[in-house]
């Protein structure tokens, strides 16, 4: 009954900034990686950032580092990406991710640990 949904996607121009909002359902955060991770046309996933829930300890892709941050409110089971300064190379499907009760490997950014994920949000980014 895992169940988590994106949203806050859309198109915006190279420096604008949005807010991705991933919604969990069916369980509370506890120990927790969170990730989100991203996906283009034709390439591999890659991941952006990860959080570890219990103590909010962030990881980041070196793409994206002093531009996007990763965020919580365990109130409300959500986890957010703030992404500012926004390049048309930023532009992918973003997926949020969870990998429930876990040791604090979210550092390593990688897809297959994670089991459980939504179906994607469009960030497009324009020049």
């Amino acid at each position: 009954q895992v169940q988590l949904v994106e949203s806050g996607g859309g198109s915006v121009q190279a420096g604008g900034s949005l807010r991705l909002s991933c919604a969990a359902s069916g369980y509370t955060y506890s120990s927790d990686c969170m990730g989100w991770f991203r996906q283009a046309p034709g390439k591999e996933r890659e991941g952006v950032a990860a959080l570890y829930t219990d103590g909010g300890s962030t990881y980041y892709a070196d793409s994206v580092k002093g531009r996007f941050t990763i965020s919580q409110d365990n109130a409300k089971n959500t986890v957010y990406l703030q992404m500012n300064s926004l390049k048309p190379e930023d532009t992918a499907m973003y997926y949020c991710a969870a990998d429930l009760g876990t040791e604090d490997d979210c550092y390593t950014l990688s897809a297959p640990m994670y089991p459980y994920w939504g179906q994607g949000t469009q960030v497009t980014v324009s020049s």
